[in-house]
């Protein structure tokens, strides 16, 4: 059983920052794939960003083309942890932001919402003057 927990949502002004936080625990280990989807009212679960680990390579990010430049994920195997640092935030970056695991056995792609098993319960973030 895994379990994500996220944390670090809130109220912003356009231009403001964020850091967005995901504890994880239970069976995910660094091989899992960790990613933050979004979702707004009316909308459809976005992919946001997501990060890879390889033993023999460390990690390797991608990211959606809205938030490329802006944000920034990272992981702390040590910790077990996943981090969404997001900068000149914007209105539309107003959204429900959900962490997520993807099993190394999925096969899915990193973007993919419906290949990753486990989904933490979200936080809000708000960008409004």
């Amino acid at each position: 059983q895994v379990q994500l927990v996220e944390s670090g949502g809130g109220l912003v002004q356009p231009g403001g920052s964020l850091r967005l936080s995901c504890t994880v625990s239970g069976r995910a280990n660094s091989e899992y794939t960790m990613g933050w989807f979004r979702q707004s009212p009316g909308k459809e679960r976005e992919f946001v960003a997501a990060v890879t680990w390889f033993a023999w390579s460390g990690g390797r990010t991608y990211y959606a083309d809205s938030v490329k430049g802006r944000f920034t994920i990272s992981r702390d195997i040590a910790y077990n942890a996943v981090y969404l640092q997001m900068k000149s935030l914007k209105p539309e970056d107003t959204a429900v932001y959900h962490c997520a695991a993807q099993p190394p056995t999925s096969g899915g792609a990193y973007d993919a919402a419906h290949s990753y098993t486990n989904w933490g319960q979200g936080t809000q973030v708000t960008v409004s003057s």
